[in-house]
């Protein structure tokens, strides 16, 4: 009886110890972005039913933020004369003494059995603690238990960013002011504002009644739709009217409601190209006079000015961000080139060409912004024709505009469209949402770093920081921008706040899961990590030998797998680290949960084949801007995923058409490759493919033609394989030829050969 009664004793024992162990594991801090330094400690704070606040004099009014935390309910707030000797108990928001070495644009966090202390110099600062705080109840299993920390905290970029087009589509003030709240969460601090664009006019201006009467409002909801039928616009009031506005009173509102989050709004007003809707209504300043046939500004109509500046000048009182943005992108010169009062400008200016002319228009508006005591900020396009003195670029296309602006000593936004465009698809397109195209998955958008070995180490402080970009052509719903936007926001914040020396993606991953509970807690349609894998490889040319990797989006899944083309199921071979075939296989693969597969099974042939190294010669070249591996692609054992920018997929203009010489005669049994349509960036695959034959190099017999048989109409992801069965037929040369009826792009990866 005795023995039983100790070992009882011990396991209880064990018990008391362990399960305090397994709680605190289970709710360890997971807060994005990483903290400078956290030190975790023993310990919870519970939040009471009532707790009691104290703050400091210039931080009174401040405590009031926290009235929108889930777990913190409290009635006046006590003000703090000193903070010497503080109560034992309670939440306490303090201003940081003078001699104290936090940082000016830091928090400190500190978090007891007894108390919670926020420290900050400044309100933005104090900010940000609180928005840890709150992401921490919303992150754990109980909010009410807040694990014992400390936190001292800064962000890496002074500027962290946002961008929602409202002119695609219109989103109500009440999504606005919830999509600022998810950005404060997360510690961003500018909302770019894109007010103005072909597609509607957003921003009542009382000067010109006609931008919200009419520019507002389009013909179709859909963006598509009114893109291919004329893009005209309709009268407010008319039935079939899409489209709305923000009047100047709810601008303000949604300015002064940012501020108190510590978020700069920057309104966007698009020049001189995009400006489809204003010259709708305003043909006069416009190169031809008529409606419906520019998208430019006339720069050589002093009226075009006029109308700037009268726009500008009540878009500043509204907005007080020191940066106001004049968009500067994608300006067709072709109306400029043919119009007389545009030539005029160029002749009497000594400007050179059209590029000019732009830049001399943007200078003119930038020293209007700086005689009214702000700052231009555009698209990297500003470059062109030399950059106005004072103005900031936003690079958008690729990083080099960027890195040439800070060299030349101009302040930067880095934007990039291959890593923070987040109307690219993020997972496999088949089955999404349709969107522009692209492929940006959340790891791509966390390995970013923004401060390239390419930006001279004294011109560092140029790169204010980054942005994310949602351009909403295809995203017509306020469910649709959260699917886009959540969770790659919080890589982005990551990428902003944190030193990238922090930054490491399996960890961010591992913290990520835990804000699943906080997006599904607040309601936020977003992107869920699906469950199928993908398989890729690698050759390695010269052991010819394929590594084969199954990746997944799952956090630590249970992956198995299969080599010789079975299906695979709960007892296949378990899925560890990247493995080798010598041999062409038929790789399946496939997650599993509890012995039940979760997802498709993905399939995946990696061939060793014939072709590889081969010589090929290019009768049509490739597109200089899709190169892949240059003369090495399409014979490398290389395959490419869902994206054609993913590197392996080259790009051509015109007809494919390629030769492959073998070096001898050989016997070919089979021939195959593929191509991919995803139609709405004009990339199409071939009506048909020609396969021809020659031993000599020049005189070639057509083998077999296979015809496409994807609709060009399909909008969606597409690859199709073109295969053809030789039956041992010999020759030393083969020559491809795809038909590009459709004149857009054509991508294919590689041309397999046994």
């Amino acid at each position: 009886m005795m023995e039983k009664m100790k070992f009882s004793t011990m396991v209880s024992l064990l018990l008391l110890f362990c399960l305090p162990m397994r709680t605190r594991a289970q709710d360890s801090l997971a807060i994005i972005p990483k903290p400078t330094h956290i030190q975790e400690k023993a310990g919870y704070f519970n939040y009471p039913e009532q707790a009691e606040v104290y703050a400091s004099i210039d931080f009174h009014e401040s405590a009031e933020l926290l009235r929108a935390h889930p777990y913190i309910d409290f009635g006046e707030v006590h003000k703090l004369k000193s903070t010497k000797k503080l109560p034992g108990q309670g939440i306490f928001l303090l201003k940081a003494d003078a001699d104290d070495n936090l940082p000016k644009n830091a928090y400190r966090l500190v978090v007891d059995t007894d108390k919670i202390v926020v420290t900050a110099h400044e309100y933005q600062a104090l900010l940000y603690g609180i928005a840890t705080l709150e992401q921490i109840a919303l992150t754990q299993s109980n909010g009410r238990l807040v694990p014992a920390v400390f936190i001292e905290d800064e962000p890496q970029f002074t500027y962290r960013g946002l961008m929602l087009d409202v002119s695609r589509h219109f989103y109500p003030l009440s999504f606005l002011k919830r999509y600022i709240d998810l950005m404060a969460l997360y510690k961003l601090n500018t909302l770019h504002w894109h007010l103005t664009d072909g597609a509607g006019w957003r921003l009542e201006i009382k000067k010109f009644p006609e931008l919200t009467s009419k520019a507002a409002w389009r013909s179709y909801p859909s963006w598509k739709d009114w893109w291919n039928n004329g893009r005209k616009y309709l009268d407010m009031g008319d039935p079939n009217a899409y489209g709305g506005f923000y009047t100047q009173e709810e601008a303000r509102e949604l300015v002064a409601y940012a501020a108190s989050k510590g978020i700069n709004i920057i309104p966007e007003i698009e020049m001189p190209g995009h400006s489809e809707e204003v010259l709708a209504v305003y043909p006069n300043l416009s190169c031809s006079g008529e409606p419906y046939k520019n998208a430019e500004f006339c720069i050589g109509n002093h009226e075009t000015f006029t109308f700037l500046e009268g726009v500008l000048q009540e878009v500043l009182e509204i907005f007080p961000s020191t940066y106001i943005h004049i968009g500067g992108d994608e300006a067709d010169k072709t109306a400029w080139k043919n119009c007389a009062k545009c030539q005029k400008v160029i002749k009497e200016n000594n400007l050179e060409n059209e590029e000019e002319l732009q830049s001399y228009a943007i200078k003119k508006i930038e020293t209007f912004l700086n005689d009214n005591g702000r700052k231009l900020i555009g698209w990297d396009e500003i470059l062109e024709g030399g950059i106005a003195p004072e103005a900031t670029v936003m690079s958008w296309r690729g990083e080099e505009a960027g890195i040439e602006a800070a060299n030349a000593g101009h302040d930067v936004i880095m934007t990039p469209g291959g890593y923070l465009y987040f109307d690219s698809y993020q997972t496999n397109p088949i089955g999404q949402p349709e969107a522009i195209g692209g492929f940006l998955p959340i790891e791509k958008v966390y390995n970013y770093n923004p401060l390239s070995a390419a930006i001279a180490e004294d011109k560092r402080g140029h790169i204010l920081g980054v942005q994310a970009n949602v351009w909403t052509e295809y995203i017509s719903t306020q469910e649709h921008v959260d699917y886009m936007v959540f969770p790659r926001a919080l890589a982005l914040a990551e990428v902003a706040w944190t030193s990238p020396d922090q930054k490491d993606w399996p960890d961010f991953q591992h913290r990520l899961q835990k804000h699943y509970l906080l997006m599904q807690r607040l309601g936020i349609n977003y992107y869920r990590p699906a469950y199928d894998v993908r398989i890729s490889t690698s050759f390695d040319a010269e052991n010819k030998k394929n590594i084969v990797s199954i990746t997944s989006e799952q956090d630590n899944p249970v992956i198995r797998y299969t080599t010789d083309g079975t299906e695979p199921d709960a007892m296949s071979t378990l899925y560890a680290e990247p493995f080798t075939l010598v041999n062409t296989a038929t790789v399946k693969a496939a997650i599993f949960k509890d012995s039940v597969r979760f997802g498709n099974v993905q399939t995946f042939t990696a061939d060793i084949h014939k072709g590889i190294g081969k010589k090929i010669l290019y009768n049509n070249p490739w597109n200089e801007k899709y190169p892949a591996k240059f003369d090495s692609t399409l014979l490398n054992g290389q395959y490419g995923g869902v994206s054609y920018g993913d590197g392996e997929w080259q790009g051509f203009l015109g007809d494919f058409d390629v030769t492959l010489d073998f070096e001898r005669r050989e016997e070919l049994h089979q021939v195959r490759l593929r191509f991919m349509q995803i139609a709405g960036p004009g990339v199409y695959i071939p009506s048909n493919v020609k396969l021809l034959a020659s031993d000599d190099g020049k005189h070639f017999r057509e083998l077999q033609t296979v015809v496409n048989d994807v609709p060009v109409t399909d909008s969606s992801l597409r690859f199709k394989t073109f295969r053809f069965d030789l039956k041992g037929r010999a020759a030393r040369y083969i020559r491809i030829i795809g038909k590009n009826e459709m004149k857009g792009f054509l991508f294919t990866d590689e041309i397999v050969v046994y």
